[in-house]
């Protein structure tokens, strides 16, 4: 009898491991440096410091609603784990939605239209164009995730505030509603990061002007997020998607009833700050480079 009990038991077993759906296969690293690291590819949960396998991850992130997943925007790495989580996911179950924060209010038509129209036969021969992509996102990045998506039935979503919404922000600052994201703490992280990322050449009265657009693009991805249909994935850099500094913040001001998973791909060697992610996805990196002493460099 006990034999038999142990039969069945080996045999749901295996039967549960047959029926998990294949991912497919892990894309090679493309970025140069941390070959070598000990942390390359690995994945931790950073709520319980548990190391995760990749299939492990898709079927935690395949069970959320809303799954935000912050990159480096240069690292080609990235790219290709955001293709490689979007066609993952995908086969665990049916994709609701894929929200960019690289596409605008402005280029929502053309996404449709582009989408329909390759949904019925008609691809573009010039997609770039057709969507009408903005040059500072670099398209042999963003390409493929943008290939692959637009061939699905689900919609592919602008996150981003538009261009004329930007300049209205940066000479009149709306007032930002909410508890979470108003905090002193997460402004003056945020003030601290902007000043960085532009290697302190801002003057110091244009950081508020600064601050508020990084706010106000934050809380509009939040709103789209919310009222995507789900399962939403979301795309976007990583500070926007911190949960300690972004967009979960806004969605609780929002009044959002679920907190969003928050994923972050970082390079080897990045240090990434307690409460700021759910999990963290080590990759290789690119070369450092000094962006700001090309800032400061007179122009030739």
């Amino acid at each position: 009898m006990r034999r038999y009990l142990l039969f069945l038991l080996v045999l749901s077993l295996v039967s549960a491991c047959q029926s998990l759906p294949s991912l497919p296969p892990l894309p090679t690293w493309q970025s140069p440096e941390g070959r070598e690291h000990v942390d390359l590819g690995m994945i931790r949960d950073l709520n319980t410091g548990q190391t995760l396998t990749p299939q492990q991850l898709v079927t935690r992130l395949a069970v959320v609603p809303r799954v935000l997943v912050g990159e480096q925007h240069d690292n080609p790495d990235h790219h290709a784990l955001e293709l490689w989580l979007l066609q993952a996911l995908g086969n665990q179950r049916p994709q609701g939605s894929l929200l960019l924060e690289m596409l605008t209010p402005d280029q929502q038509s053309s996404v449709d239209a582009v989408q329909r129209g390759i949904q019925q036969g008609q691809y573009p021969s010039d997609l770039e164009h057709a969507l009408s992509w903005q040059k500072g996102w670099n398209w042999a990045l963003y390409g493929p995730v943008m290939r692959f998506a637009l061939t699905q039935s689900y919609p592919v979503l602008g996150a981003n505030l538009g261009a004329e919404e930007v300049g209205a922000i940066y000479h009149q600052r709306p007032v930002l509603s909410g508890t979470f994201s108003t905090r002193d703490s997460v402004r003056e992280a945020l003030l601290s990061q902007v000043r960085a990322s532009h290697c302190g050449m801002l003057p110091e009265d244009a950081l508020p002007a600064m601050l508020a657009i990084q706010q106000q693009r934050d809380r509009r991805m939040a709103h789209r997020v919310v009222e995507a249909p789900t399962p939403a994935l979301l795309f976007a850099g990583s500070y926007h998607v911190r949960k300690d500094l972004g967009v979960p913040l806004h969605m609780a001001d929002l009044g959002s009833p679920e907190a969003p998973v928050v994923l972050l791909l970082v390079q080897v060697g990045t240090d990434v700050e307690p409460g700021s992610a759910d999990f963290v996805w080590y990759t290789a990196a690119l070369p450092d480079q000094d962006y700001c002493a090309q800032m400061r460099a007179p122009s030739q």
